[in-house]
């Protein structure tokens, strides 16, 4: 068997060209612009390149794009001074702070300074509450990705065993509870679980978000399961010395030749994070405005 490729990067793309077509529409019928503020607390390479990439996107479906950069020793009284500002703000219907912070800051307090309806992030307690109890809330970007693809290759998930490996606050635990909200059979496997490869040989979906290159193998996956590889790792390239190699949560050429569709590393969930950012925002500002939602970009 060789798996089907899951094209995120497409995937995304089709995302994007759904959020301009419904901003374009909130433009004329309603006068509306969703905007997005970042706000970037030093000078983390890796953060630097992600936010420049978020606000090219966001400019690009017709988004107002406001970027706060702020020193690396900037106190957490301004950061918050900021983020009130910003929850204040009616232009601003999303607020993202770039994680992660500088030591000297408390993440959680930040998160929770966001007012939850502009939570793109989906990290304030309020939306996890939510999420958790099967209510209406802001999705964290990229288990909402997985999410959309999952629904998009198999239509209903209903009664379908699903294992998530990993269970951060980020990924792990949002991702199960929206498989549970779209009616799956779901199980958290982590370091801690006996037997984990027959765990997951149960599923006909993996979700692996556990952080460990390719420790997921083919044979922990039941034949013609879906595949969906959330992790992205750096390590020494095989054949050539001094590279480095970018490989996921699975070992990609075991794990295709079992499962009936898979997500690769790169192009698979990653370009759908930045893109359920953009769906997120144009959600927050529908909601504000008491206005329909968008299809097919929601939980």
């Amino acid at each position: 068997m060789t798996a089907t490729v899951i094209d995120g990067k497409a995937f995304a793309g089709t995302v994007r060209e759904k959020v301009a077509a419904h901003v374009a529409r909130l433009k004329e019928e309603n006068g509306i612009t969703p905007g997005l503020a970042v706000v970037l607390v030093g000078e983390d390479p890796a953060s630097q390149v992600y936010v420049r990439s978020k606000g090219k996107q966001t400019v690009e479906v017709g988004m107002n794009s406001f970027e706060h950069k702020l020193d690396a020793d900037t106190s957490e009284e301004d950061l918050l001074a900021l983020l009130d500002k910003l929850n204040a703000d009616e232009t601003v219907h999303g607020i993202l702070v770039q994680l992660p912070l500088p030591k000297h800051l408390n993440e959680d307090l930040v998160i929770n300074r966001i007012d939850p309806a502009k939570d793109v992030d989906g990290f304030h307690i309020s939306n996890v509450g939510l999420l958790g109890t099967g209510q209406k809330s802001m999705v964290p970007c990229t288990p909402l990705g997985c999410l959309m693809m999952l629904r998009d290759h198999h239509g209903s998930l209903s009664g379908l065993n699903a294992v998530v490996v990993g269970r951060s606050n980020i990924v792990g635990k949002p991702m199960a509870n929206l498989l549970l909200k779209d009616s799956c059979t779901v199980t958290i496997a982590h370091s801690r679980t006996k037997n984990i490869e027959e765990v997951c040989k149960q599923a006909d979906i993996v979700v692996a978000a556990v952080g460990r290159p390719e420790m997921v193998t083919g044979d922990w996956i039941k034949p013609g399961a879906t595949v969906i590889d959330v992790g992205i790792n750096r390590i020494p390239h095989p054949t050539e010395e001094g590279k480095t190699k970018l490989v996921g949560d699975c070992d990609y050429a075991s794990c295709a030749e079992v499962a009936g569709a898979i997500t690769p590393v790169p192009g698979g969930v990653g370009p759908m994070t930045i893109a359920c950012l953009l769906a997120n925002t144009l959600t927050a500002c529908c909601r504000a405005n008491g206005l329909a939602e968008p299809e097919g970009l929601t939980a």
